[in-house]
């Protein structure tokens, strides 16, 4: 800025300098002015002071010894004229250049800004505890170039494959998962019974994509399988027949968004710690009521709102489906939501909305947690990354001074204890009540989840005798050592 201004100094001397030039050249005198009167008028032309110094400097340029004979009066309109355009001139010169400066040190606050967001940003992932979900509408804007991701054309195998529930989503990337997620829409009907935009199709899907993190277990590749088990289960058990379109465009949607934004830490760490959410949602459910509204966020999006083509009545239908059917998915409300459905299955009626949303809070708690029902080869990666994410949050449990839960220790937890408990006690008799309404899932999901089980209890029977025997070795180098 200082750099600036003398710069301007400078220029405005060097133009005074020349307007001072053109006064003195063109200054008239009558032939009665004396020498002094003729300094003193250039004086006063020239607002300078009557001195020795502007004396000598005069004589010694020889300017009054060569006074003409004939005189003429001064034209000084014409030289105040000449005088007034010029500062005019440098007048817009100063303003044009104060007006760099202003754009300078806006374009220093938008870079500041940037720095902190990105500083911000880099503090909310080492520490989710104190993160400001939402904050700045992060990735919600839709990107606007189109076709926005690669258009995969899919085998006859790859579609046959997708209904079942032997799928492996280890061996797709996720613009191919994209691509299949599309494909599942336009499958069941639901892109052109509801008049859904195909790029508005894309653009929504890449955003959901864009707001899974990269936690360990809960992020996209994790989503893309809830929806495909979904997605099987809607073939398997013949739900078009049994449910409405609107049912099933609200399963689909539902899978597809329950746990976006998920931070890597559970709800009994988000209480504990008295997170942000915890505080916004008072305990209740923090992670799904998050995940409900970062959905909603992106659907308020134009360039992202399937749902664009439905009424103000439908919409407001399609919405609360969705939210009940993504809270259902909190294990908390694990009991209460499985007895509730073993009231209705013996006599369920598929007319009455009660007994339909029930159903429906059950098939995607079934979908949330149905890693096992998958081939092993496929299942047992996924329990690898629930450990990593669990061990994680225990590690900084520990670190805060947090109650720590027994199945998250890494110095307490192997993965055949960490499965055997939950397959037997959760998954099975869960599906098993499916079971009764939809015998067909028998041999593709309930068989697979009691081989499961099996396995593990024979893995922790090998781990088990492996310590036993390290124990007795343990205590025979002890006697010898007495």
């Amino acid at each position: 800025m200082v750099d600036c201004v003398m710069v301007d100094c400078l220029m405005l001397e060097c133009v005074m300098m020349e307007v001072l030039m053109v006064v003195v050249l063109q200054l008239v005198f009558s032939r009665y002015c004396s020498p002094c009167d003729i300094r003193e008028l250039f004086c006063t032309a020239l607002g300078l002071p009557s001195s020795g110094l502007v004396h000598k400097s005069l004589r010694k340029n020889s300017m009054i010894l060569h006074v003409p004979v004939s005189f003429r009066a001064f034209k000084i309109n014409e030289l105040k004229t000449e005088v007034t355009n010029r500062l005019a001139m440098l007048e817009k010169r100063v303003e044009l250049e104060g007006m760099k400066v202003v754009e300078i040190e806006k374009c220093r606050n938008d870079i500041k800004k940037l720095r902190e967001e990105m500083a911000s940003r880099n503090t909310r992932y080492s520490e989710p505890h104190r993160s400001n979900f939402l904050e700045d509408n992060k990735k919600l804007t839709p990107r606007r170039d189109v076709p926005s991701y690669p258009k995969y054309h899919l085998s006859k195998e790859t579609v046959e494959a997708l209904r079942l529930p032997t799928f492996d989503a280890w061996q797709w990337e996720p613009n191919e998962m994209l691509s299949c997620l599309e494909h599942m829409y336009h499958d069941l009907g639901l892109v052109k019974d509801f008049n859904i935009n195909p790029i508005t199709l894309k653009r929504w899907l890449l955003c959901i994509h864009d707001n899974y993190r990269n936690n360990p277990f809960h992020n996209f590749r994790h989503c893309f399988c809830v929806t495909q088990m979904m997605y099987s289960m809607i073939c398997l058990c013949n739900l078009q027949e049994k449910f409405t379109q609107v049912d099933i465009l609200i399963l689909m949607t539902a899978a597809v968004c329950h746990d976006l934004d998920h931070p890597g830490f559970n709800n009994t760490y988000q209480i504990n710690a008295r997170t942000e959410l915890a505080v916004r949602y008072n305990d209740i459910s923090p992670l799904e009521n998050h995940h409900c509204a970062v959905a909603f966020q992106i659907f308020s999006q134009p360039d992202c709102n399937i749902f664009s083509s439905f009424d103000p009545e439908a919409f407001k239908q399609i919405r609360q489906g969705t939210i009940t059917l993504i809270l259902a998915t909190d294990m908390a409300r694990h009991g209460e939501i499985l007895d509730s459905f073993k009231q209705k299955v013996d006599n369920f009626d598929y007319s009455d909305e009660e007994h339909v949303t029930c159903l429906k809070m059950v098939l995607i708690k079934c979908c949330d947690i149905s890693n096992e029902v998958r081939p092993m080869e496929v299942a047992e990666p996924w329990v690898d990354c629930l450990l990593e994410e669990y061990f994680m949050q225990s590690d900084r449990e520990k670190t805060e001074g947090l109650p720590v839960a027994p199945f998250m220790d890494r110095e307490k937890v192997t993965k055949p204890t960490a499965q055997i408990g939950f397959i037997k006690f959760v998954l099975i008799p869960m599906f098993e009540t499916v079971m009764k309404l939809f015998p067909q899932i028998e041999e593709a999901m309930v068989q697979p989840l009691r081989e499961s089980r099996d396995r593990y209890e024979e893995l922790k029977q090998i781990d088990d005798a492996m310590n036993e025997k390290k124990k007795s070795e343990n205590l025979t180098m002890g006697s010898k050592k007495k």
